[in-house]
């Protein structure tokens, strides 16, 4: 079994305590990795300060072909890395419409190169006899990055190269359940990189490498992607040294379907937006409000899909949806069913765990619940959807503002002007026409209320990892 080191100033650190990274698919461990301390985070966060006085003076031109460089080693390392996503996360190497593996890999080089490309000019605000005004984006130092389990090398991506893009130096935390993949990525990174730029470090769970980051004065700047109630705490421990904060936290987005659709042909959409990496998507489809005349047209459409959809290990070309990624989760899933049979929802397919090895579930489409049951209420993240019957329009777009989270959202419609009238009215940080959590790397993505604080992507997400400085030269 293979064992994954640290990458500290450049250099594997080992330890003697190690902890076990399970393939979803099988419940069986296939990778060990060094188990961080808070020692461990000192030290990296010492490389990354020592770093950062001479990353921060790289040119512009310099930062962009380094970051190019590395973009280029991810996709000569492709193949290595899809298959370590597979692993750890179980996604399939392809997957329902393309989103698998090959898609989280591919998305990290696109990214990647998009990212490297972006600028943050000087603003000129006044040029004249008296005096010239100049705004100037400058790096905030060290960032701490805390990834997730569900799109780990992805994620991990989308923190790390704006940062190093903007001229601060990393430490970045992946998430115990999902490290493997994301080491790969560190290591190819430091072949380019100056020591000290990025630094990896791991903790086993319940270890205080997280708490210990988000609490560091040596840190400037936390962005986490992951629970609102952990992000609630990195918030709360980073007030020490009033840290810089991005977090992408929980979402349970809506979408209403109108009258006026062609069910047929928006049903497999749908499913696509609900069900892709089994639901374990911040921003998938997770309430699904469909109008009283086509309720059950619709439903009888999206449990059909499911019946057909392949379900099996990531490594199989076949499969289209793979396990959910840990024990944890699968659990919570199995308790928000429950509750939704406990609530009179209709379960049109699926609503159990598969037997067998491995932590698989069916896809579930339940049919005839409402607001105020779990289901609705709460982000299940696997793979069920609640479908809710509504007749009045007004009403249903204050049913899908009514949850504190507001991430994103949609609205499907014959009629997309019609449809982006009322998707502005949804409170979400992304709304969407005929389409569901789709995100590019050059347009901002965040949540408002409590799915989050700040943007990612595009120049506004780059401008995040930096502070202004206003200098002003006068003439006279």
């Amino acid at each position: 079994m293979k064992t994954i080191a640290m990458l500290i100033d450049g250099q594997p650190v080992t330890t003697p305590a190690t902890f076990e990274v399970i393939n979803p698919a099988t419940g069986a461990a296939f990778a060990r990795v060094a188990a961080g301390t808070v020692a461990h985070v000192d030290a990296a966060v010492d490389a990354a300060q020592r770093a950062f006085s001479g990353w921060s003076r790289t040119s512009d031109a310099e930062r962009q072909r380094l970051l190019h460089a590395l973009a280029d080693a991810l996709a000569a390392d492709m193949p290595e890395l899809m298959a370590l996503v597979t692993q750890e996360t179980g996604k399939p190497l392809n997957g329902l419409n393309g989103v698998g593996a090959g898609m989280e890999v591919g998305g990290s080089i696109a990214w990647t190169q998009v990212t490297a490309n972006l600028d943050l000019p000087v603003e000129v605000l006044q040029d004249n006899a008296e005096a010239r005004v100049e705004v100037h984006r400058k790096p905030l130092g060290v960032v701490g990055s805390i990834t997730p389990w569900n799109w780990p090398l992805m994620i991990a991506i989308w923190h790390v190269i704006p940062a190093l893009r903007a001229g601060n130096t990393v430490v970045l935390k992946p998430s115990e359940l999902t490290p493997v993949a994301t080491a790969r990525f560190v290591e190819l990174a430091n072949a380019i990189l100056p020591p000290g730029v990025l630094n990896l470090v791991t903790g086993a769970a319940g270890a205080e490498v997280g708490p210990a980051m988000a609490s560091h004065p040596g840190i400037a700047k936390i962005v986490f992607t992951g629970s609102t109630a952990t992000g609630r705490k990195i918030m709360a421990a980073g007030a020490g040294n009033l840290k810089r904060l991005t977090l992408e936290l929980g979402g349970n987005d809506a979408g209403i379907v109108l009258p006026d659709v062609d069910v047929k042909a928006v049903a497999p959409k749908l499913f696509g937006v609900a069900f892709h990496n089994n639901g374990q998507t911040c921003a998938c489809l997770k309430r699904l409000y469909v109008h009283d005349s086509i309720y059950e047209e619709l439903c009888a459409e999206l449990a059909a899909i499911a019946q057909k959809t392949v379900v099996g290990d990531g490594m199989q070309a076949d499969s289209q949806l793979g396990p959910i990624q840990n024990a944890m989760q699968l659990a919570k899933v199995e308790e928000i069913a429950a509750d939704a049979r406990a609530q009179g929802g209709r379960f049109l397919c699926g609503g159990q765990r598969r037997a067998g090895p491995g932590y698989f579930y069916e896809p579930t489409i339940v049919a005839d619940l409402s607001d105020g049951t779990r289901l609705v209420d709460e982000e299940p993240f696997g793979p069920i959807l609640p479908v809710i019957r509504y007749s009045d329009i007004d009403e249903v777009i204050a049913r899908a503002n009514h949850n504190p989270n507001g991430l994103g959202g949609s609205v499907w419609s014959s009629d997309p002007v019609a449809a982006a009238a009322l998707a502005l009215r949804l409170e979400c940080g992304t709304a969407w026409v005929n389409e569901h959590g789709a995100v590019q790397p050059d347009a901002p993505f965040g949540g408002v209320k409590q799915s989050g604080i700040g943007v990612e992507f595009g120049r506004h997400g780059l401008a995040e990892f930096t502070s202004i400085q206003t200098l002003k030269i006068m003439k006279s």
